[in-house]
């Protein structure tokens, strides 16, 4: 009887372990998610631009077929990477959150040089649009932009855990992969379906009230979507420019880190009103000018570098 007890005990003991290191998983998984929430918010803006132009009715295939290419790129490709990386070079991490800031900083930069020098339009020549081949070419080209930002994801990620033991990491690592991607995928096809949503209502419903609420959702999507593409680019041009100004810190390039936090704790320290919200507004502020400087040198040279490939 002894026996069973000391047993039972122990289950006990090993099921309050499990329940919190479950709540450690979970606790920095969110904790990632929070400060991957500016990329997190462009993918979600970017990624309705593959299904434009297509047939409805192929809308959410298409999103489950770029979900399912997020999740290969960030479970078994990705994690196994970063894992090593951790393991055997930690010394990389910071150059490659650079490099991935650099990248958000100029694909920010590009989307505000397009608003206010658009591309023309393409001309119609009169030939039908081969939709399966357009499919093919939109999922590839959605897969392709997704690894780069789930690259940047799991990289912030693994900075930011703090994990006993390895497998404790991959675990967290894992939890955040699939929690974004459902996240992410999950918003987007709820974007792209809610002006279908909302014609049926407007058309079919049966109370007045639900018409006008489909006519409202079927109306304000467009300008719903412009906002969310717009607080896209500011989120990737501040989180772009954050994770310069900080990897220049790690390498003892601190002045421009130290002017951020002074001037997000002067603002704290002059304001009674929500001093936290707006004191991390200017820090995402300053470091959204900066990525905003950092992309357009960027888009400088990439455009200088093209033109010279493109004579020679």
């Amino acid at each position: 009887m002894s026996g069973l007890l000391a047993l039972l005990d122990d289950v006990a003991a090993l099921t309050k372990l499990a329940a919190a290191q479950l709540d450690d998983v979970t606790a920095q998984a969110a904790k990632v998610g929070v400060k991957t929430a500016g990329i997190l918010i462009d993918d979600t803006a970017v990624t309705p631009k593959y299904v434009h132009g297509l047939p409805a009715a192929r809308e959410l295939p298409i999103v489950w077929q770029i979900a399912r290419g997020s999740i290969f790129n960030k479970l078994v490709i990705l994690l196994p990477i970063a894992m090593l990386l951790n393991a055997f070079a930690p010394w990389m991490l910071p150059p490659l959150l650079m490099v991935g800031g650099a990248y958000l900083c100029f694909e920010g930069a590009e989307k505000i040089w397009h608003l206010f020098h658009p591309e023309p339009l393409p001309v119609d020549d009169g030939n039908p649009i081969d939709h399966a081949h357009l499919e093919k070419q939109r999922v590839a080209g959605a897969i392709k932009t997704d690894f780069i930002l789930s690259a940047e994801i799991m990289t912030i990620a693994l900075s930011s855990i703090e994990a006993s033991s390895l497998w404790m990491e991959g675990l967290v690592l894992a939890v955040v992969a699939i929690g974004i991607t459902v996240l992410v995928y999950g918003s987007v096809a709820i974007l792209v379906k809610a002006d279908d949503v909302g014609l049926k209502m407007a058309q079919g419903a049966y109370f007045d009230a639900t018409r006008s609420l489909g006519r409202a959702i079927v109306r304000g999507m467009p300008a719903f979507m412009e906002t969310v593409a717009s607080v896209g680019t500011a989120a990737m041009l501040w989180v772009g420019g954050s994770i310069i100004i900080h990897g220049l810190a790690t390498f003892g390039l601190d002045t421009l880190e130290h002017f951020v936090k002074d001037m997000s704790a002067m603002v704290r320290d002059s304001v009674t009103f929500a001093p936290g919200l707006l004191g991390w507004a200017m820090e995402a502020l300053i470091s959204g000018i900066f990525g905003l400087a950092v992309g357009l040198v960027l888009l400088a040279g990439y455009s200088v570098g093209k033109r010279v490939l493109k004579r020679g």
